[in-house]
C-alpha cells in the first residue's frame, strides 16, 4: 500500500480532530422521535449515511440524524430520547465501529432494518502500515484516532468508488423494507451511483498528473482516497489543538515535504488551525482545508458532499501541482 501514516497517538489525535461537542440532537421533531410521520422513518447515525439516506429515500422517507452539524461523531453519546426514536424507526443506517453508543443502540434496538454500511463495501487497516519514506525514516505503527472493531479505517466515504457501493446496497436495503416505494428507490440510487462515477472519474483525471504525490493531513481520515488515485496521507503526530509539535517532528516533516515535493498542510474546516500553522510556518509551508465530510456546517466549502468532494479535489490539484 502506498498510504503511510506517521506516530498518530489515539487519544492525542482525538483531540486534534475534535469539533467541539454540542447540544446532542434528538430527532428533528417530535413526529420523527414517535415514528408517525407517515413515511418510510430512517435514522441515520452522521451526516455521510444521512446523506445515502436522503438521496436515495427521496419524497418517501423521512431521515433523522443522530448526529448534529458540528459535532464530532466518534465521540457521540446518544440521549435517552434518540434511543426512544431509533426504537420506533422503520429502519437505521450506521457504520459499525465508527460510533460505539450508536453501535450498542442499535444492537438494543427492535428496530426491523439495520443498515451497517460497513458491511455494504470492503474495508482495511490503514493505522498500522510500516515503511521507509523519502525522508530517510522508517514510519512506526500508529494508532488510528477511531479504528473500527478489526482495526480497519471507517473512512469509506472518502473514496467515491466504496460509498457508490454503499450506496447500492443501502437501495438494495430500502426496496426491501419499503416495497411500495421500490421502483423509485431503485431509480434514485442510479442517479446518485452515477453522480458518484463522474466524481471518481473527475479524480481520477484531475490528479493523474501531478508534480508531487504526497500530502499532509492533521487528520488521518483520507487513506482510502489516497490508495484509490494513487496519493500518499502523511499524519501529523497526534497532538492537542493548542499546543505544538516537537522540534523533531517538524523537522522529520520538513524534510519529507523537501524531499517529496510537499507545499501544503491540510487542517479541517472546524478544528484549530495552529498545529498545521506551526508544521507549515517551520517548514516554508502553506495551509489549507481537506474537508473529512463528517458533517455540514456553515464552514464547509460547499452544501453537501459532492459539492464539498469537489472543493477537496481542488485543494488536492492545487497542493499537489496539478499539471
Amino acid at each position: 500500500m502506498n498510504v503511510r501514516r506517521r506516530l498518530i497517538s489515539g487519544s492525542a489525535i482525538a483531540a486534534v480532530t475534535a469539533l467541539g461537542l454540542g447540544t446532542l440532537s434528538a430527532c428533528s421533531d417530535s413526529s420523527a422521535a414517535s415514528g408517525d410521520t407517515g413515511k418510510f422513518d430512517v435514522v441515520a447515525s452522521f451526516y455521510p449515511m444521512a446523506y445515502l439516506a436522503e438521496r436515495i429515500g427521496g419524497d418517501h422517507a423521512h431521515v433523522t440524524t443522530l448526529t448534529s452539524p458540528g459535532q464530532e461523531p466518534h465521540d457521540l453519546e446518544i440521549s435517552p430520547r434518540q434511543i426512544g426514536g431509533l426504537e420506533r424507526a422503520d429502519a437505521v443506517l450506521y457504520l459499525k465501529g465508527l460510533q460505539p453508543s450508536v453501535d450498542k443502540a442499535v444492537d438494543q434496538s427492535p428496530v426491523k432494518t439495520k443498515i451497517d454500511a460497513a458491511t455494504l463495501t470492503t474495508l482495511e487497516e490503514h493505522g498500522t502500515e510500516v515503511g521507509g519514506h523519502a525522508a530517510g525514516h522508517e514510519d512506526e505503527h500508529a494508532d488510528h484516532d477511531h479504528e473500527g472493531e478489526n482495526g480497519e479505517d471507517p473512512h469509506i466515504w472518502l473514496d467515491p468508488v466504496r460509498y457508490a457501493e454503499v450506496a447500492q446496497g443501502v437501495g438494495r436495503a430500502f426496496e426491501k423494507a419499503d416495497p411500495d416505494h421500490a421502483a423509485d428507490y431503485k431509480k434514485n440510487t442510479a442517479a446518485l451511483v452515477k453522480q458518484l462515477d463522474k466524481l471518481n472519474t473527475d479524480f481520477r483525471e484531475g490528479l493523474a498528473h501531478t508534480r508531487s504525490k504526497v500530502f499532509i493531513t492533521t487528520h488521518a481520515a483520507f487513506g482510502y482516497l489516497a490508495e484509490r488515485y494513487g496519493l500518499t496521507e502523511e499524519a501529523i503526530s497526534g497532538l492537542d489543538p493548542e499546543s505544538e509539535p516537537s522540534g523533531a517532528r517538524v523537522r522529520d516533516l520538513q524534510k519529507l515535504a523537501e524531499a517529496d515535493g510537499v507545499s501544503t498542510v491540510f487542517y479541517e474546516t472546524l478544528v484549530s488551525d495552529k498545529t498545521a500553522k506551526t508544521v507549515a510556518g517551520d517548514a516554508g509551508l502553506t495551509t489549507d482545508v481537506l474537508d473529512p465530510i463528517e458533517g455540514i456546517t456553515k464552514k464547509s466549502r460547499g452544501q453537501d458532499y459532492l459539492a464539498v468532494q469537489r472543493a477537496n479535489l481542488k485543494a488536492l490539484q492545487s497542493a499537489l501541482g496539478s499539471k
